[in-house]
């Protein structure tokens, strides 16, 4: 790859990618503000609107969009007659989650055992810095060769579907050839590979009221209606014995036909500990990638330290309902609804509350952008060639576009390998798959426009 001059560029630039990463990573960009400050989002919004200006785009703006956060948009000249390509990433991230269980402080890029540490460096305030990459080695040699946009959105995490809204209302907007989704990641690292599927998801709060205050579990325990303890019979009604999903009418039993993902490998990859089962049935492919899959994702209640012997009158849980392509997202958020008041024991009243929905995606994979993408990978891994996996994550903003432009063709790719640990503490970035990457999307684009 060395021999390659966009493969020289992009290696020369290296170290400006690692210095903006770690302004972009400064940011706390959570869209839940609530608990993390708006000026955190908005401060990161601004810093892509300037290096999209930087760039030489023009009409950058920060939109509005309907769920109160901003994505940002530019667009950059190309040749006249030349395609269009939209390249999308988000600014926004998960919360840190438990900051004491990092080795390093989350919101400062920190380099260790050659990865880079940081909230968001690989999903994907790293796939912004891929996109630009790419584009400035391509002007260095010899111009970008397309029309290209970008739009960074800022409550992809949330799930709070801002940006589809806001592309629904605009539809020329994002207008696109081909659109490359730099939200996905490759299946391991230095194995090149497009995401082909998503799963779509749902999010429900579910809030279960039994009394109408806690009581003295010694005066009242035994016969008292535990609210707490009918959440628990609720969430365990979601799963068979091993573990597998079981909302009532939802099926589980897809197979999945790509590359496979070896379970001791997955195991090593998910940090299971010895002597503890994988859930669920079929390959480790099915299970992630085809199959629905149920996650409670939080509980309100009295934690340990601190509670007292008391029957709760009200106990609150945050589920996820992932769903494979096939199966459509609002038909599985009523089977779920349903299956939630079903299966609430005791005549306990049950509320809930539907947070966010998005559905799964599947790619044309026959395209001629997944053959220019396919000699591109080819270049940028030497030896290697792009294979095709699913994931189990959710960008619902595929189906908006899907549907919004249904000759477009979208590949998604990414930094966000096993090793990333996005979602979780330690979450870090591959420089070296940053910058592979950064050169296979520049060849794509040469490759592509050339096609």
């Amino acid at each position: 790859m060395s021999s390659n001059p966009v493969a020289e560029t992009v290696a020369s630039l290296m170290p400006r990618a690692k210095a903006e990463l770690t302004e972009l990573v400064a940011f706390k960009s959570v869209a839940d503000f609530d608990q993390f400050p708006r000026s955190e989002s908005e401060g990161a919004a601004r810093w892509v609107a300037d290096a999209l200006r930087a760039e030489g785009f023009e009409d950058v703006a920060l939109l509005d969009t309907p769920d109160g956060t901003q994505s940002v948009y530019g667009c950059l000249p190309g040749p006249a007659g030349a395609k269009t390509v939209l390249l999308y990433a988000h600014y926004d991230v998960q919360p840190p989650l438990n900051e004491a269980a990092w080795h390093t402080p989350p919101f400062e890029l920190t380099e260790r055992d050659g990865r880079w540490y940081g909230r968001g460096a690989a999903d994907c305030k790293g796939g912004l810095i891929m996109h630009l990459l790419a584009l400035r080695a391509l002007k260095a040699n010899g111009g970008v060769p397309v029309h290209v946009k970008v739009i960074a959105e800022g409550s992809e995490e949330m799930g709070t579907g801002g940006l589809e809204r806001y592309a629904e209302a605009h539809p020329d907007l994002l207008a696109a050839d081909t659109i490359v989704i730099g939200d996905a990641g490759n299946f391991r690292v230095g194995l090149p590979t497009v995401t082909s599927t998503l799963r779509g998801m749902t999010l429900m709060r579910v809030q279960i009221d039994t009394l109408e205050g806690n009581l003295h579990s010694g005066q009242f325990g035994g016969a008292a209606p535990d609210a707490l303890g009918a959440l628990i019979r609720v969430l365990d009604s979601l799963r068979a014995e091993d573990g597998s999903t079981t909302v009532d009418g939802l099926t589980d039993e897809s197979a999945w036909q790509g590359l496979q993902y070896d379970e001791a490998q997955f195991r090593k990859d998910a940090k299971v500990l010895d002597g503890v089962e994988l859930i669920g049935s079929g390959t480790v492919a099915d299970r992630i990638w085809s199959r629905p899959a149920v996650t409670v994702l939080g509980i309100d209640c009295p934690p340990v330290v601190g509670a007292t012997p008391s029957v709760q009158a009200s106990a609150r849980a945050l589920i996820s309902l992932r769903v494979p392509p096939g199966v459509d997202a609002a038909e599985a958020t009523k089977l779920l609804q349903a299956h939630l008041e079903t299966h609430t024991p005791w005549g306990a009243r049950v509320r809930i509350e539907q947070t966010g929905q998005g559905q799964a995606f599947r790619a044309d994979t026959s395209s001629p952008a997944y053959e220019a993408m396919a000699d591109a990978m080819a270049v940028a891994f030497p030896g290697q060639e792009m294979q095709y996996a699913g994931q189990g994550g959710s960008i619902p903003l595929c189906n908006t576009l899907a549907s919004l432009y249904p000759h477009a063709e979208i590949l998604l790719i990414g930094l966000s390998e096993p090793e990333a640990q996005i979602h979780a503490v330690n979450e870090s970035v591959s420089p070296q798959e940053l910058e592979r990457l950064s050169v296979a999307e520049a060849l794509f684009l040469r490759n592509y426009a050339a096609s």
